[in-house]
């Protein structure tokens, strides 16, 4: 695990070479076909050579909750375990191996007509979500972020479903994973190393032709901005920027700073895990040798 841009897929797909594993992808926006640039998706050949599982299982249309990644990613441990090879995850969608880790309450599905409901409420008022939760759910409203629209959604979501509130219904989660569980996350070498990773990553994403992917999903007709998938970053933005909303120029800089936040959201996430080893971002070969020695001489793995 560990936050965007430091390099996670690079270092999985070395250590398959060199190792009996198999890979399970733990990201949000991965999950979703015909979105491969702005989301960074491993090219071709790479997948070729190395199969992602849980990548390009959705359309953009479509919504995929944590608890369907928990149900997914379960089976695909097991189906890896049968072929006698070791599952790694890998992704930077911390809130997923939380669930995987540690379960989940309970919770009804979705409902796309309570959604519907929700969402148009919140055409008028774009704190609605917020303000509506913190009168039925204040704990819960205090652990979301107002502008955290997915949660904010859900979280009512749940309530209008089942009468009970997400606070209510938290103590009833699935059980931890029975498995022995090694982590592991790459770390920036800095502040200013990650935020010209960023810059970089954004820069080339917008060269290989980010503009004409998000093009093709705007004028399908049938998505929308309020989707989770048209929310992932850089598609936010640069649908807006189809909407003439934003400068081209507005519209960059905005996907820089989104995904900054995100890294500092993902690095905040590490900082309280537990059980964890952490190394520094540098080349696959390098990261190799350290998992080695770690698995050598803390687990006993011989290699």
């Amino acid at each position: 695990m560990g936050p965007t841009c430091c390099g996670k897929s690079q270092i999985a797909m070395y250590l398959r070479k060199h190792l009996p594993i198999e890979l399970i992808s733990v990201d949000s926006a991965l999950i979703y076909r015909d979105m491969d640039i702005g989301t960074d998706k491993p090219n071709y050949l790479d997948l070729k050579m190395h199969p992602h599982r849980l990548l390009n299982i959705k359309d953009p249309s479509e919504v995929y909750s944590a608890a369907e990644f928990r149900k997914d990613a379960y089976k695909e441990i097991k189906n890896i375990l049968k072929l006698g090879k070791i599952p790694l995850l890998v992704g930077g969608t911390m809130f997923y191996y939380h669930v995987l880790l540690y379960g989940l309450s309970n919770l009804p599905p979705s409902n796309l007509e309570i959604r519907k409901y929700l969402l148009d409420k919140a055409k008028y008022n774009k704190y609605f979500l917020y303000e509506k939760l913190n009168l039925i759910d204040p704990i819960s409203a205090n652990n979301i972020h107002q502008n955290d629209f997915q949660r904010l959604l859900r979280a009512l979501e749940v309530f209008y479903i089942s009468g009970k509130t997400l606070t209510s219904l938290k103590n009833n989660t699935l059980s931890e994973l029975p498995y022995n569980i090694i982590q592991f996350s790459i770390l920036p070498k800095s502040k200013k190393w990650l935020y010209e990773k960023i810059e970089f990553r954004v820069k080339k994403m917008l060269m290989l032709g980010f503009q004409k992917e998000v093009e093709n999903l705007f004028f399908r007709g049938d998505l929308n901005k309020q989707l989770p998938s048209i929310r992932c970053i850089g598609y936010r933005q640069m649908w807006e920027y189809l909407e003439y909303k934003i400068s081209y120029n507005e519209m960059v800089s905005r996907i820089i700073f989104a995904t900054r936040k995100l890294a500092k959201h993902q690095l905040t996430w590490l900082k309280k895990w537990k059980n964890i080893h952490f190394l520094i971002s540098s080349t696959p070969s390098i990261i190799f040798k350290e998992i080695s020695d770690i698995l050598k001489k803390k687990h006993k793995f011989d290699i």
